[in-house]
């Protein structure tokens, strides 16, 4: 009987070791990822804008009665001459706000959930199949990195904050059962059916490393110190005393930033060296319950144990920073509710601003489905930017290649090729400059960084880039406003309101800097938005471009072409690329002697009497490669 059970026992355990250690959710490689940054997407609802009172705490001190939300299409770049009073401000070390990179951070737009769910069919018409949210929870900032809670749907994001807020006062945050949903959460949970209904997945950010100095919890703490219920969810250094007249409380910020007062783990990461995956776990047991009660919450909104009506997943936030045992754990929770749903976290740099982490230990199976595939973008963005630094057809093969030796080929499918976002410059911008991937990539920290609209040959390398994106190994990801034709800088010019087509904007004409620069008029490109659909449209009728296998041809490098293969059964896609600036000619082998011209990022070739095609300078062309009779 006694081997009995131990045989059943070790069964078990096998089975839930498979379970934990299962590849990525199959919709992970099939999806096409669109980026949303709701405060900036689109005002649905002007009865909801934020007012003072709604975004306390998020600067040192308080707004001006007579602050406002921002015109819509105002000028990026402009004074703020409707809010005069912003020149009085202070930053929390007490000096005045004064630059625009910090001037910019006082404004509001009004985007929210109403807005989304009003461009759903603008979403469906370019093809994308997966929306990836920055965070809801409710909090002060533009960013909302700074949760004020977690268990709520921002106030300004729903239709009624007033009476979101008066439902949340009546709630313990500490005991899930108190907690109700708000009319800001039931919106959401409206938006979500809505998406699934079109047959769309939905993830959610969330930072389980920091909170808010506005959240409940550090509240509590601030105000009992190491009385307080929750003196063991933070990183305190000291406590203050009461007997002296000098504030002695001392905590830790996220990377020192005091408004992000930090979760206690374990062990603590050394914010001075190299970031490495580190073991250990939440130090609080309270604050690792109230995190997976959040997450149940928006996994299984009705809690009947069908995660239908939930979202499909969560984009974790400074992943890295986190031990990996809580991630370990996190996963179970996740996976026992929904098996389907998908974990993708933030991992992102060893050492600024030249070592990016290795993601392998965090993609073995027991922890995250996926990463945000920053390795990629800098890989690719170096091969299709020409500069005395760029890398050549091999120097991109040999780290695309590096990168996916210790991933299992499932996990690589499932990553997200991330080309741009909330934390780096827009796609084109990127590629309008020569400058080192994020370094110096806005004019505070370079006066010389191109921030007018990216000319022609800049449009030229992206559709390259865009080509490729679409035809490599995971899933390719937009951020929002890029198919628009949008362009800026580093934080905070990549967080501009989405330039509608509907909408009238002023002409960009000025520079923070008061420098000259041209005259851009600010209107949504449809030729790109087009271009973008297409590219979607291509990856969704080809299999092989969604989960079939790569392989480099490399005897094409000493052409100078990037030349690789996609196959999936019967389907064989071949994807040339030059990043030169002359015209190259590619000639296939017998077997790839039938080709059909699927897509081009430039002038359409036609082929020459020996099969031959001219790859066009900076671009790239994609070929459906079979027999003679496929193409009849």
């Amino acid at each position: 009987m006694m081997g009995l059970f131990f045989a059943l026992l070790a069964a078990c355990q096998e089975q839930e070791r498979d379970k934990n250690m299962a590849l990525p959710p199959a919709w992970a490689k099939e999806v096409v990822w669109y980026q949303i940054f709701v405060e900036r997407f689109n005002n649905g609802d002007s009865t909801n804008d934020p007012r003072p009172v709604d975004i306390q705490g998020a600067y040192a001190n308080a707004l001006p009665k007579n602050w406002t939300i921002s015109p819509w299409g105002q000028d990026w770049y402009g004074d703020d001459s409707y809010f005069p009073a912003l020149d009085s401000l202070k930053d929390w070390d007490g000096t005045c706000v004064s630059d625009f990179d910090k001037k910019v951070q006082f404004r509001r737009y009004g985007g929210d959930l109403e807005g989304v769910m009003q461009k759903l069919d603008y979403l469906d018409s370019l093809g994308v199949t997966a929306l990836y949210f920055n965070p809801l929870n409710d909090a002060p900032s533009l960013h909302k990195y700074d949760a004020r809670n977690w268990r709520h749907i921002d106030i300004n994001f729903g239709p009624s904050p007033d009476a979101d807020k008066k439902m949340m006062a009546q709630e313990n945050p500490a005991d899930p059962k108190t907690w109700k949903f708000t009319q800001a959460d039931s919106l959401f949970l409206k938006l979500i059916e809505a998406v699934h209904r079109r047959g769309m997945r939905l993830i959610i950010d969330y930072s389980w490393n920091h909170t808010g100095n506005e959240f409940w919890a550090w509240q509590d703490l601030i105000k009992k110190q190491d009385a307080s219920a929750f003196r063991d969810w933070y990183w305190v250094k000291s406590w203050d005393n009461p007997q002296t007249e000098r504030n002695e409380f001392s905590y830790r910020g996220w990377f020192g930033v005091a408004t992000l007062p930090e979760i206690k783990e374990t062990q603590a990461l050394d914010h001075s060296a190299d970031i490495q995956a580190f073991e250990g776990d939440i130090y609080s047991v309270a604050a690792k319950e109230h995190i997976f009660a959040i997450t149940k919450r928006w996994l299984d909104p009705n809690g009947d144990g069908n995660p239908k009506d939930g979202v499909d997943g969560f984009r974790l936030d400074v992943a890295a920073e986190i031990p990996l045992g809580f991630w370990r754990e996190y996963r179970r929770v996740v996976k026992d509710l929904n098996p389907q749903a998908y974990l993708i976290g933030e991992v992102w740099w060893k050492k600024f601003p030249h070592d990016l982490l290795n993601p392998a230990p965090y993609l073995a199976g027991d922890i995250f489905d996926a990463v945000m595939n920053y390795r990629w973008y800098r890989a690719a963005r170096s091969y299709f930017n020409p500069s005395p630094d760029s890398s050549t057809a091999k120097q991109l093969t040999d780290s695309l290649k590096s990168f996916s030796r210790n991933l299992r080929y499932g996990s690589s499918l499932a990553l997200m090729n991330i080309s741009a976002s909330h934390d780096v410059p827009r796609l084109a911008t990127s590629l309008y400059n020569q400058n080192l991937y994020k370094l110096d990539a806005k004019v505070s920290q370079n006066s010389s960084y191109k921030i007018n609209k990216p000319d022609a040959h800049t449009r030229q390398k992206q559709r390259a880039l865009l080509l490729h994106q679409f035809t490599y190994i995971g899933a390719p990801q937009i951020y929002g406003g890029d198919e628009m034709g949008m362009w800026g800088a580093d934080d905070p010019d990549n967080r501009k309101p989405l330039i509608w087509p509907e909408l009238e904007f002023e002409n960009e004409s000025k520079h923070p800097l008061a420098i000259e620069r041209p005259h851009d008029a600010v209107v949504f490109d449809s030729t790109l938005f087009n271009y973008y659909r297409d590219l979607i449209r291509m990856r969704r009728r080809y299999q092989a471009l969604q989960k079939g296998k790569l392989e480099f041809l490399r005897h094409y490098e000493k052409q100078g072409l990037l030349v690789y293969e996609r196959h999936w059964e019967n389907e064989r896609i071949l994807c040339v690329f030059n990043n030169s600036g002359e015209s190259k000619k590619w000639l296939g082998t017998s077997a790839q002697a039938h080709y059909e011209i699927v897509m081009s990022s430039g002038t359409r070739p036609k082929a020459a009497a020996d099969g031959s095609l001219n790859i066009a300078p900076l671009s790239g062309l994609i070929l459906s490669v079979g027999k003679a009779s496929d193409f009849q």
